[in-house]
């Protein structure tokens, strides 16, 4: 969803600092017995985007899953989210996939 996000962004021409875009992962795994399983991921995405983008970049955060082939292939037997901390411009805006539906 990383790589698909940061497409996402620069098909929109979207500027942003590569090396300040990051992202980080939890994951849930549950067990029966001696087999295991990933019950949900949670990704947590960190960029900074000039304020005349902010619009477009909420839209390329609300549309990426559909667009990664990670996400679309395990969707139906894992959850997955995403929540972001975007920065556009002096502003400061909390956005996750619960608030894109």
């Amino acid at each position: 969803m990383y790589g698909t996000l940061a497409g996402a962004l620069a098909g929109r021409k979207i500027t942003f600092d590569r090396s300040a875009y990051t992202a980080t992962v939890d994951g849930r795994i549950v067990g029966t017995g001696t087999t295991i399983r990933i019950a949900s991921i949670q990704v947590h995405y960190d960029l900074s985007v000039p304020a005349e983008a902010r619009e477009a970049a909420e839209r390329a955060l609300a549309v990426h899953p559909q667009g990664c082939p990670a996400h679309e292939s395990v969707k139906g037997a894992i959850a997955i989210g995403w929540d972001a901390t975007l920065r556009a411009g002096d502003a400061v805006v909390a956005l996750s996939s619960a608030s894109a539906r």
